[in-house]
């Protein structure tokens, strides 16, 4: 009998709230022998709402996928909407790493022929149409909607933020003549079968679709190639803080 799938789930920001949120919404969807490994780093920010944060955030990302792949994870799911590090990280990984934001967007694409995304703050709006753009993705996008709040406002308790991504959705779909809705942040992970249900059309987290795109990637014994520019890092001598993602000892 095949050994049962590890999912390294990394949150890049420093919620421990949010990661646990995220971490219940894989496990609902996995199949029943995939184990889901939630984690998010020490040390960074705190929230990611800016190109700012997603630098900062980057080095987190890269140090949960060094210890994902010591730990022997048959994949890593990097659940930010904008895919921090996204690139670097399959560089570094042994098994395949999705991102949230390019994960939904292709499960969109599957299910309707437009689609349109309700996120956090519109300053983000930006980071979205550049991975859209990145992804191939914006011919397929009908717009781009913001709750005007921040991301931390989805675990205040209030629910002020989940009627707000529940009233942009509603109104996405009346105004866009889009099919399905992709939901723009991690913390909305929870909302998604939801609201499906109450608009009668997909609505898509990204979280939930690189479960299964990464248990889809191992039934099919897929992974990142490494042949060309997502080969192995160049073997290098790295210093201080990064001294830990060194793998020297894999070079061969």
């Amino acid at each position: 009998m095949a050994n049962p799938l590890c999912i390294q789930l990394i949150n890049p920001n420093t919620s421990l709230a949010m990661t646990e949120v995220m971490a219940q919404t894989a496990r609902s969807v996995a199949a029943r022998d995939t184990q889901i490994l939630a984690v998010c780093p020490e040390e960074g920010a705190p929230s990611i709402e800016g190109h700012f944060d997603e630098a900062i955030a980057t080095l987190g990302v890269l140090q949960q996928i060094k210890a994902g792949r010591d730990a022997g994870v048959d994949g890593h799911i990097i659940a930010c909407f904008g895919d921090p590090g996204l690139l670097a990280a399959r560089e570094l990984a042994r098994a395949p790493v999705v991102g949230i934001a390019e994960a939904a967007m292709h499960l969109a694409t599957l299910l309707a022929t437009r689609f349109s995304i309700v996120t956090t703050l519109p300053r983000t709006l930006t980071i979205a149409r550049h991975l859209l753009h990145q992804y191939g993705f914006e011919r397929h996008c009908a717009a781009l909607h913001a709750i005007d709040l921040p991301v931390l406002s989805l675990e205040d308790g209030s629910g002020l933020a989940q009627q707000k991504v529940r009233e942009q959705c509603i109104a996405a779909k009346k105004s866009d003549g889009s099919g399905a809705i992709v939901l723009g942040c991690g913390g909305m992970a929870d909302l998604a079968q939801e609201l499906t249900l109450e608009l009668n059309i997909p609505v898509i987290d990204g979280v939930s679709a690189a479960v299964k795109m990464i248990e889809s990637l191992a039934a099919l014994r897929l992974t990142t190639s490494k042949h060309g520019d997502l080969d192995y890092p160049l073997e290098k001598p790295l210093s201080g803080r990064f001294a830990g993602l060194n793998l020297r000892e894999h070079y061969v």
